[in-house]
């Protein structure tokens, strides 16, 4: 049994106060799971109907615990596209977690399992809830119960989808399209809250080439492209300021 100090010097059982912690966790997960839980449903539909055996729903949850390249890999798998091609997808499409690390506070996180996990489970839901909570009431509790609820509405949500596809007679048109869909309404949604006409641009500029390039490896060459020119466009902003100071 443990126990820690209180602020008015005494000590008290840490065992309610973790208690207090896991369950702000789970209370923590219940916005983001409103958006996971439909999309694991989403791809346990994928599965079934690309004609793919049941288990994979639960398979590619737990191997790799990231909604969009999942759904992403299935349409892969179904046309046995070769490995390389799978690696690159992963590397690009999930590179920005690498960025995730510099700011999310796996410090809290003691046990090497249980930081290990964290860094497994660090997808961009579990990064945003956690970046709205002010630092004093962040802990490796709080945090760990708050992504274990995640996955579990993935993996949930994931099943509940492979038991719908299973059910219904006729396979439901138009669901590979949720992928595009979502990245559809988050890209409409940042530009409502940041304004941000010169990102949307390049992306557009970026799709556009690609498209007329590589039209078979379109995805690959318009990231790469778009961060190409985010990088160019940070440079020239921040160059700015700086001759505006020389001369002044």
């Amino acid at each position: 049994m443990s126990w820690v100090l209180r602020d008015d010097g005494g000590v008290q059982n840490d065992i309610p106060i973790r208690r207090q912690q896991v369950a702000a966790g789970v209370r923590d997960s219940f916005s983001a799971g409103l958006g996971i839980f439909p999309l694991g449903v989403a791809l346990g539909l994928l599965v079934i109907q690309a004609g793919l055996p049941w288990w994979l729903t639960p398979a590619l949850s737990l191997a790799a615990f990231a909604g969009s390249l999942e759904l992403l890999l299935v349409g892969m798998v179904a046309a046995v596209t070769p490995l390389a091609a799978v690696a690159l997808t992963v590397l690009v499409v999930n590179f920005r977690h690498v960025f995730y690390a510099f700011s999310f506070p796996l410090h809290l996180v003691r046990h090497p399992l249980a930081k290990a996990y964290a860094v497994y489970a660090m997808i961009d839901e579990a990064y945003a809830v956690n970046a709205s909570l002010p630092e004093h009431e962040r802990s490796a509790p709080r945090l760990l119960a708050m992504q274990i609820s995640c996955e579990v509405y993935w993996v949930g949500g994931g099943l509940l989808g492979v038991v719908l596809g299973a059910a219904l007679p006729a396979p439901v048109k138009g669901l590979e399209f949720a992928l595009c869909a979502l990245f559809t309404v988050l890209t409409l949604d940042a530009f409502r809250s940041r304004r941000e006409l010169p990102s949307v641009l390049l992306a557009g500029a970026s799709v556009t080439v690609a498209l007329v390039l590589t039209p078979q490896l379109a995805m690959f060459l318009a990231l790469l492209l778009f961060v190409g020119l985010l990088l160019v466009r940070h440079a020239l902003t921040a160059r700015r300021p700086a001759q505006e100071t020389a001369d002044a």
